[in-house]
């Protein structure tokens, strides 16, 4: 998918899908790439979330931007998750070092023990998301809560972009067992740093793929190996 996805985006990029353009079917695309329907349909999810194309039903996709400005997850552009994110979760882990229930800390060690063993990329996604939502809870303020389950949504938007693009799930396991453990030990440092790193990573990933090395563009004739 990643192959066909930057195939697909170089050739936006380059203009020979214009503005405006309508992609070929996705029939045809299958045949000329020669992948399968599935695959072809994850990339051309990515390209939407991604701003470049829309897709009107019974009509096709259709071109809208040459350049990837700021991906939109939901009901929200990357630029304000992130920076939501930041200002909420960072001190959120905080907190939650500090009050944090034995049941609380069960629930975290139990739910990262499955996210660790899990090999489906959507159950993990799922996870991921109720994993932030529990530490939210274990913060003990339910407007903090509230406001984890207001964007979790665009959370499991995002996750499963930056797994099927940036293969972040095994990183994002390892910075999962710092948090908790940092809320284990009840360090309110280590919990807002765990935190931060954590976020830093999501960051630094999606700004590898919105706007990659040009030495990754793709040559003609088809998507890479």
């Amino acid at each position: 998918m990643e192959a066909v996805l930057v195939h697909l985006r170089g050739a936006i990029e380059r203009g020979d899908y214009a503005i405006g353009d309508k992609l070929p079917s996705e029939a045809e695309l299958c045949r000329t790439l020669e992948i399968s329907r599935p695959v072809l349909r994850e990339a051309l999810r990515a390209l939407q979330t991604m701003g470049l194309t829309v897709s009107k039903t019974g009509k096709g996709t259709f071109v809208v931007a040459n350049a990837v400005e700021d991906p939109t997850f939901g009901d929200y552009a990357a630029s304000d998750l992130l920076e939501v994110r930041r200002h909420v979760e960072i001190p959120v882990a905080g907190y939650a070092a500090l009050r944090r229930t034995p049941e609380n800390l069960d629930h975290l060690a139990h739910l990262l023990d499955r996210m660790e063993r899990e090999t489906d990329t959507t159950a993990w996604v799922a996870m991921d998301t109720l994993f932030h939502l529990t530490v939210a809870e274990a913060a003990q303020n339910p407007v903090f809560r509230r406001v984890i389950e207001e964007i979790r949504d665009a959370l499991a938007r995002q996750s499963a972009f930056l797994n099927e693009l940036g293969g972040r799930r095994e990183q994002s396991n390892r910075e999962h067992r710092a948090i908790v453990e940092a809320l284990i030990d009840g360090s309110e440092p280590d919990a807002v740093e765990a935190m931060s790193h954590h976020l830093d990573r999501v960051e630094t990933t999606l700004t590898d793929i919105v706007r990659p090395a040009r030495t990754n563009t793709p040559t003609e004739g088809g998507p890479e190996a």
